[in-house]
């Protein structure tokens, strides 16, 4: 274990650590609320009880059988000895002076009451400043919307839709600049909605209302279900507003008043609101026929087109010629620049030559159960853009026998960092690192114009795309066992590369130089492995490495596009993953109050010094229960490794080894034993191998 001596990282760790002892992950606000007790909770509960449950739905809230609520009593969820999280969906519940007792649990950070009977005014919850999800659908609520939700300014969620509400929308609900979510749908509210403006809104409906008005711009991005059923909303998505269609209308009848009946041509020019009817234009001795309008706009025409075409007559050879050149190196698909047939070259069709190449199959490759072809099978193949990295553009080939690989066409600059013999050196060690959460190198073409490398195909995408795409509605989380196998994956193939020189195979000391939430990819099995290892050392253009770097480069890297990497690097990069798997959030990323995420692990430290920890995870492990000790210890280690100062971050074994040991604790606690293990890349950790050391298929 290493020293961790510098005062900057203790200063940070040391709350952290308090808060988990504390188990203040999820209730400690910044405003000073959560001042309240247990007690003072359940008194609140119980008035709730008294006041709704008519059904004994709520039987386990008896403080003579369960005289502690957290973890007994049906729908309660407690964190750092206060009530935070109340979901009682569908329980039957009703009455209307139920809710007020609720704007008393001053540490609630999530109230579900979707699907009963409660009815009555939605009282001030401005109290519950924590409150970061608000669901009360499908009950008989009624009167105004409180302009005081306005003040939970930490509300991701709203959803009041399927009540009876009326009044306006209050234009409080601005304050919101968090919200993700407002649903007010099937109620009878009134008046307009062109005062919302929220900035960060992916989900939005207030369809089946009474409202009236023009639709904000910023709202036309909604589809039109999210605004029908109220017969006085215009503009888009729907209708035009009837000032917006009679004002073409009318412009269109001064016009027809004024022009005799002429062709489209002379039509469409006095249709413009803009111009003058034509014949103001023509009148009098001078006045212009339609025939010879239109024969104007033809002869306009005609010498636009004998221009253009002497034009093209004269460029066509030489661009032609430069195509064919370049084609091999521009296509979107994959068309390679050289064969492995012939004595001297291949000649292009602008005379020029290219330098001869051949596939070469690495180790383990046939043992492994991989097939050997030969270029000409990738030249017939059908490619498909995966996407473009620092290092080249990734493709998806499918062979003629129906076997896919993926190919990895490198970039100009990072072809010509490398000599040949050097270049084939380096494929050599890259093509010895068989591990499950390695993604294997099988084989590589070289020629002067065109290197290519084969891997086995990934089919279920990357870390990134299951962190951070589509986050609207719809999406399906990834829960927080399955980061952690990723990351638990992730750790032990960097683990392998880093150890590789000490198994006695000659190998040199190695880096994987650009690790990424990108490069981490997921096999048919969905097992986490690690893509593009040992690719950063060839080098990249400028922008590639810049692009490519972005909050991953250590601090002490040198600036690119200089090839650099480092055991010391890749360990601060992992501690980045590892805070892109807590937080949701990735370098470049935007904040709610419109800043941008450029240095994840400056931002963390900032969060937790200044609004505690629970502001840093993700919102959706929020329905992840008994976690909260697991979090603050991979928080914990991934500041660790991503210390400023390389001395002070662990080694990868180390890392490893803090993984599995926080797996087992939350595998040995009883809130994980219900967890659907065959869910998404809920897969074993230890696929089995064969004895050529390549994933058995």
């Amino acid at each position: 274990m290493p020293r961790n001596s510098g005062g900057g990282a203790s200063a940070i760790l040391l709350p952290l650590f308090l808060s988990a002892l504390l188990l203040r992950c999820f209730v400690c606000y910044a405003d000073g609320g959560g001042g309240g007790s247990l007690d003072a909770d359940v008194a609140a509960l119980s008035d709730f009880r008294l006041a709704a449950d008519r059904s004994g739905a709520l039987a386990s809230w008896d403080l003579a059988a369960n005289p502690a609520p957290c973890g007994t009593w049906r729908g309660v969820s407690c964190a750092g000895g206060r009530v935070t999280r109340l979901v009682l969906e569908g329980f039957g519940l009703s009455g209307d002076a139920a809710l007020p007792a609720l704007a008393r649990l001053d540490g609630l950070r999530v109230l579900s009451l979707k699907g009963n009977g409660l009815t009555g005014a939605i009282p001030d919850l401005s109290p519950l400043a924590g409150l970061k999800l608000l669901f009360l659908a499908g009950n008989s609520l009624s009167g105004p919307i409180p302009p005081s939700i306005g003040a939970l300014y930490r509300l991701y969620r709203l959803d009041l839709s399927f009540n009876n509400l009326s009044g306006v929308v209050p234009p409080e609900l601005n304050r919101l600049d968090r919200l993700l979510t407002l649903r007010l749908d099937s109620n009878r509210l009134s008046g307009g909605i062109d005062g919302i403006a929220l900035p960060v809104l992916q989900d939005f409906n207030v369809s089946n209302n009474l409202l009236t008005g023009r639709i904000p711009v910023a709202m036309a991005k909604f589809p039109v279900g999210a605004f029908g059923g109220n017969a006085g909303l215009c503009s888009a998505p729907l209708p035009s507003c009837k000032d917006e269609a009679q004002q073409p209308n009318a412009s269109a009848a001064v016009n027809a008043s004024a022009t005799p009946p002429c062709p489209p041509a002379a039509a469409m020019v006095a249709s413009s609101p803009s111009a003058k009817p034509a014949g103001a234009a023509t009148s009098g001795k001078g006045k212009m026929s339609c025939a010879a309008v239109v024969a104007i706009v033809a002869g306009d025409f005609a010498v636009v087109g004998l221009v253009a075409g002497l034009l093209f007559c004269y460029f066509w050879p030489r661009l032609s010629g430069r195509r064919s050149a370049r084609r091999l190196r521009e296509g979107e698909k994959i068309v390679y620049s050289s064969s492995p047939y012939g004595a001297t070259g291949v000649v292009t069709a602008a005379g020029g030559t290219f330098e001869r190449g051949k596939m070469v199959f690495l180790e383990d490759v046939s043992s492994g159960g991989g097939k050997r072809f030969e270029l000409d099978d990738l030249l017939r193949a059908s490619a498909e853009m995966l996407g473009k990295g620092g290092c080249g553009t990734a493709y998806k080939a499918v062979l003629g026998d129906g076997s896919v690989v993926a190919v990895k066409r490198l970039r100009d600059a990072t072809a010509a960092a490398a000599s040949k013999k050097d270049f084939e050196h380096h494929m050599a060690v890259l093509g010895r690192l068989r591990h499950p959460n390695i993604v294997p190198l099988n084989a590589y073409y070289y020629a002067r114009d065109e290197k290519l490398l084969v891997y086995e195909f990934m089919p279920n995408g990357s870390l990134f795309s299951l962190l951070h795409g589509n986050r609207g509605p719809g999406r399906t989380p990834l829960d927080w066992a399955a980061r952690m196998r990723i990351a638990s994956a992730a750790a032990r193939g960097l683990a392998y590369i880093h150890h590789a020189s000490r198994r006695g195979s000659g190998t040199p000391r190695l880096a994987h130089g650009n690790i990424k939430s990108t490069n981490i990819l997921l096999d048919k099995a969905g097992v986490g492995r690690l893509a593009d290892c040992g690719l950063a050392q060839l080098g990249s253009s400028p922008a590639a490495a810049a692009a490519r770097s972005a909050g991953y480069r250590a601090p002490e890297a040198p600036p690119p596009p200089r090839p650099w990497a480092s055991q010391k690097g890749d360990v601060y990069a992992f501690g980045v993953v590892l805070l892109e798997l807590l937080t949701g959030r990735c370098p470049g990323s935007e904040l709610p109050n419109g800043g941008v995420v450029v240095e994840l692990p400056r931002w963390v430290q900032s969060v937790v010094r200044e609004e505690w920890t629970s502001e840093v995870f993700d919102l959706e492990l929020m329905k992840d229960k008994g976690i909260e000790e697991e979090m603050v210890a991979m928080l914990q280690l991934a500041l660790s490794c991503a210390s400023a100062a390389p001395d002070q971050r662990p080694k990868i074994g180390y890392v490893v080894k803090m993984i599995e040991e926080i797996r087992a604790c939350g595998e040995a606690s009883p809130s994980h034993e219900s967890m659907d293990e065959s869910s998404g890349v809920s897969v074993s950790d230890s696929p089995a191998v064969s004895e050529g050391g390549a994933i058995s298929q």
